[in-house]
């Protein structure tokens, strides 16, 4: 087990596909804001004509509202955050989803109680991963160095956003590890994380 894991007590966690069941469909919302293939979602947007853009955020965010009443916990996600919160260890949510659509998926999937509001990111807080904006916002946020953060996450955003701040980065959810190279430790999912969080505590 990655030594460092024993000693963070602040994380950092992504939403979609981390904590929650990944439902999201990008190329059918690339399809319908007439995105191209392969372009980042956001970038595109924020490179559209200011009314444009306001439209095409909208329908993102009305889209995304009817995924986030409807999340579903990761296996062992729910499990993973109320240990580590229940130990004291400080929690944040950074998302490239809307914060207020972050809140509604963590009460659907009944972990609300765990995070603070200031320290849940979305999109419009800090710029989105894989820029390490967040990281160094929460970091400064909790007065400690970003050193100290540890980010948990799907993608190869996560990682990078981690990577770029100087913090370390757990990659879940995923059966084999792509991006070694950005990765500090990979766990198939939360609960394997948890397992090697608490080899200690009774089964």
């Amino acid at each position: 087990m990655a030594h460092f894991l024993q000693q963070c007590r602040h994380w950092v966690f992504d939403m979609d596909g981390t904590l929650t069941n990944a439902v999201h469909d990008f190329q059918h919302i690339r399809r319908q804001l007439d995105i191209p293939p392969d372009a980042d979602i956001l970038d595109h947007l924020d490179n559209l004509p200011p009314a444009q853009a306001a439209a095409a955020h909208q329908w993102l965010l009305e889209h995304e509202r009817k995924l986030a009443e409807q999340s579903t916990a990761a296996p062992g996600a729910v499990a993973l955050v109320n240990y580590l919160h229940e130990r004291g260890d400080r929690l944040a949510i950074l998302t490239r989803n809307a914060r207020e659509l972050a809140q509604v998926t963590l009460r659907a999937i009944g972990l609300q109680q765990c995070f603070a509001p200031a320290d849940i990111l979305g999109r419009n807080e800090a710029a989105p991963k894989p820029s390490p904006d967040g990281m160094l916002h929460i970091a400064r946020n909790w007065q400690v160095c970003s050193s100290r953060l540890c980010m948990v996450g799907d993608f190869h955003f996560d990682l990078r956003s981690a990577r770029s701040a100087g913090s370390r980065a757990v990659l879940v959810n995923l059966p084999n590890n792509p991006w070694p190279e950005l990765t500090d430790h990979h766990a198939p999912d939360c609960n394997a994380l948890l397992d090697s969080l608490s080899q200690t505590r009774p089964h």
